[in-house]
């Protein structure tokens, strides 16, 4: 695929001469950078050998690849969401962009931080896509220099380090994310060893990270992480001092040869004659009422030793860091206490003779772990049950109390006329969202499931604005329920609910689901129920707990910011 060469008729730059004939266009071999190209999914349509040389990788192993999932990788070495990937995001926008220093992974499974440009194209034979390009970023400076260490870095830098610090740790609420980012910040451009001791709530201390930077490449070393010893009330040794929150101290090998005062000055010992530290800078991370842990910078490759004029640097980054973890933590703690309410408020299933049924709820990727969306079962009588899939407006805490409200008042509706038509039901629950519950609007299915006197069973139906039921056959033929759709509750509009029935033949699965399974930023939603149509046909003979599951990893798009609910139910087989 040639993206260099101008399409016809295109008129040469006033000044300069057309290509020669006689001399062939540039090819993507020419380009003396690692090159790929890749359409406008982001699967790579072809490499060049120096891509082949810097990533470890045969040409065979690249095209007709995503390139997100086969390269990019976060600090750590996992794929990161693609909605943090900044290449896919300048692709989809078809803008240019440029990164710094980003981690990809090589064919032989080491993590590289390359540069990378991409830009789009257009061919003249109307494909697009964009073209990537890959390097290592050069240096300039003597080897000492070249870290950033504290005593060659200017105030540009400085000030430049720590408001990346500030952005990187502030923009995760998760702690081990955290963690790496900030070792990341910090080697190779402080130190070649990052230490991160943390305390947990029961004063407990666990060494949470080591890493390595070495050959280009940060390595972590699992063998040196684990639990620590108690921390010493009285020892003046520098982790000691610090994890009892005390000031930023230097600290050596030396320090070390002695009789050990504690466990910690055993592990301490140990940690350097390991990693073969000479120097090492040891500063608190503190957050807003308690210590939180302690960060270790420690050089070994490196000759020149830390000074006491690189302290107030290291204290500036932990104390960023300590803001960052005490939020993250914080997090935690309210996810711990949503997902309790949660459980609280998602019921379980009642046990319906003959008839299989699944559940599935997921939050929102960026929200409290709580939303609006709710799926509910329950016996109406001896021979009637209900099923309601609902979602209302917002996923987060108070959605979440709307949501409960909402579900309240309608087990209590359809429980004190359980022989009502489903629209009728609705209808008095629209009455009453208007005048008592806090919700601005809702979606909501209620179906009542029956066994019939054929021995057949019938579902019963109306659809206040939510995404219509899927039906899907045991030989794999998927039809949308679209019947009794009418508006969704709480826009003050009074018409009557429509009702629908229809017979489940045996062996049939019945889904109903939320928006957040279906639903895209960036794609229709009859994009996205279509693709749900043909994945759920082609799962019929699938356990119906795997049904679900492989529904939600294959259909649920990955910019999607909503929860998901999901119910589905599997009618038996009558030979049986």
């Amino acid at each position: 695929m040639d993206v260099t060469s101008a399409g016809p008729g295109d008129p040469a730059t006033p000044g300069h001469q057309p290509w020669p004939d006689r001399v062939p266009a540039p090819s993507l071999e020419d380009v003396q950078a690692a090159a790929l190209t890749v359409d406008d999914d982001g699967v790579i349509v072809s490499v060049n050998g120096a891509a082949e040389s810097l990533l470890h990788r045969a040409r065979a192993d690249f095209v007709g690849q995503d390139a997100h999932d086969l390269l990019h990788r976060d600090s750590h070495g996992d794929v990161p969401p693609r909605t943090h990937c900044r290449p896919g995001n300048a692709l989809r926008d078809r803008r240019t962009e440029h990164g710094d220093r980003d981690w990809f992974a090589r064919g032989d499974g080491v993590l590289v931080r390359l540069a990378w440009c991409l830009t789009p194209y257009a061919s003249g034979h109307r494909s697009t896509g964009a073209l990537v390009l890959l390097y290592e970023r050069e240096e300039s400076a003597p080897e000492e220099d070249l870290s950033g260490a504290p005593e060659s870095m200017t105030e540009l830098d400085r000030l430049t380090l720590l408001a990346e610090t500030t952005t990187q740790l502030t923009s995760t609420l998760d702690t081990d994310e955290a963690l790496h980012r900030l070792a990341v910040l910090t080697v190779p451009r402080l130190a070649d060893w990052a230490v991160i001791d943390l305390i947990a709530e029961r004063d407990e201390v666990r060494r949470a990270l080591v890493v390595e930077y070495k050959d280009s490449v940060l390595i972590e070393h699992e063998d040196l992480q684990g639990p620590m010893p108690p921390i010493p009330e009285e020892s003046p040794m520098p982790l000691s001092r610090a994890l009892r929150g005390a000031a930023s101290s230097l600290a050596g090998p030396a320090m070390y040869q002695g009789p050990p005062d504690s466990g910690i000055a055993v592990e301490q010992r140990r940690l350097f004659a390991e990693t073969g530290i000479h120097s090492a800078v040891i500063a608190p991370i503190r957050g807003l009422r308690d210590t939180l842990g302690a960060l270790t910078l420690g050089r070994s490759q490196r000759p020149t030793a830390f000074t006491a004029a690189d302290l107030p640097l290291l204290e500036d980054i932990t104390r960023r860091a300590g803001l960052a973890l005490d939020n993250a933590r914080l997090y935690q703690r309210q996810r711990k206490v949503a997902e309790t309410m949660q459980r609280h408020l998602l019921p379980q299933l009642p046990t319906v003779p003959g008839v299989d049924m699944a559940v599935r709820y997921v939050p929102a990727p960026h929200a409290s772990s709580v939303g609006g969306d709710w799926y509910d079962a329950f016996a109406l009588t001896d021979s009637t049950h209900a099923l309601v899939i609902g979602d209302v407006v917002g996923h987060d805490l108070d959605a979440a109390a709307g949501m409960a409200q909402v579900r309240n008042m309608l087990r209590a509706f359809a429980w004190s006329q359980p022989r009502a038509a489903p629209g009728v039901v609705v209808t008095q629950l629209d009455e009453a969202v208007k005048h008592i519950a806090e919700v601005p609007t809702a979606t909501i299915i209620l179906a009542t499931l029956a066994l019939g006197d054929d021995g057949l069973w019938r579902l019963h139906w109306t659809n206040a604005g939510h995404p219509p039921p899927l039906l899907v056959s045991h030989d794999g033929q998927a039809d949308y329920l679209e019947d009794a759709h009418g508006i969704l509750l709480g826009t003050g509009v009074r018409r009557p609910r429509p009702n629908a029935v229809t017979v489940l033949p045996p062996l049939t699965t019945l889904l109903l689901y939320t928006d957040g399974l279906v639903e895209s930023p960036h794609r229709s939603i009859d994009r996205g129920l279509e693709r749900l149509r043909r994945y759920a046909a082609s799962l019929a003979h699938r356990p119906l707990g795997a049904f679900c599951d492989s529904l939600l990893e294959q259909v649920r798009p990955e910019d999607n910011d909503d929860d998901v609910a999901m119910l589905a139910l599997r009618t038996p087989d009558r030979s049986q």
